[in-house]
């Protein structure tokens, strides 16, 4: 142990064993110096290791996306952005792409599989951008989601106020990105709300 190695090398210095007394003081003062590292240790929070987005990542993304143009026979259909009233088209749980327009549809396990390697996708960029920074898994979730959205985690004045270690800052950037085709629009303030709550919550 940590603690022996102390001892004994004071031990070594001194040239004696230690009385009663000795042996409380530098007891003391070993379980202040512990614990002081301890609490340090857990203000820092690594980077989410696993890069991988949580189930409560996943239904936040799914809340918002939604898997809408569902029609009679089962088939999801495309539907286009809300903004632009056009491109880009989007169809499933938020997918989006050159291969996809107007005339695409899926099926319900298409739009599914769609999802996963979508978020799989995001999270390796968002893991990317954000490197060794402390980031909790709630914030990882967050962050994910925002850029599943915005397509913006590498640009974002909220990323770099994350990594420069100001979570309060980036927490508060999120409700800028409420626009889409120059207005501001319900929905995205809806998400950003949400996206804000959950970083704020790790």
């Amino acid at each position: 142990m940590a603690r022996k190695a102390i001892f004994d090398a004071i031990r070594s210095i001194l040239g004696r064993g230690f009385r009663q007394s000795e042996v409380d003081a530098i007891d003391r003062a070993l379980d202040q110096t512990f614990d002081q590292a301890e609490n340090l240790a857990l203000d820092r929070v690594p980077c989410v290791p696993s890069h991988q987005v949580s189930d409560v990542g996943i239904a936040l993304i799914k809340r918002f996306e939604g898997c809408a143009r569902l029609r009679p026979d089962g088939l999801v259909e495309a539907y286009p952005d809300p903004g632009s009233g056009g491109a880009p088209w989007t169809i499933g749980w938020g997918a989006t792409g050159p291969d996809i327009g107007p005339a695409t549809v899926w099926t319900q396990a298409q739009c599914d599989a769609r999802l996963a390697r979508d978020i799989a996708r995001h999270a390796a960029e968002v893991a990317a951008v954000l490197g060794d920074a402390p980031t909790t898994q709630a914030q990882f979730d967050a962050l994910v989601s925002f850029h599943f959205n915005t397509g913006a985690i590498s640009r974002a004045t909220l990323t770099a106020r994350h990594v420069a270690g100001d979570p309060q800052g980036a927490m508060e950037q999120f409700a800028r990105w409420n626009r889409a085709g120059g207005r501001v629009l319900k929905g995205l303030a809806r998400r950003r709300q949400a996206e804000a709550q959950v970083y704020a919550s790790g």
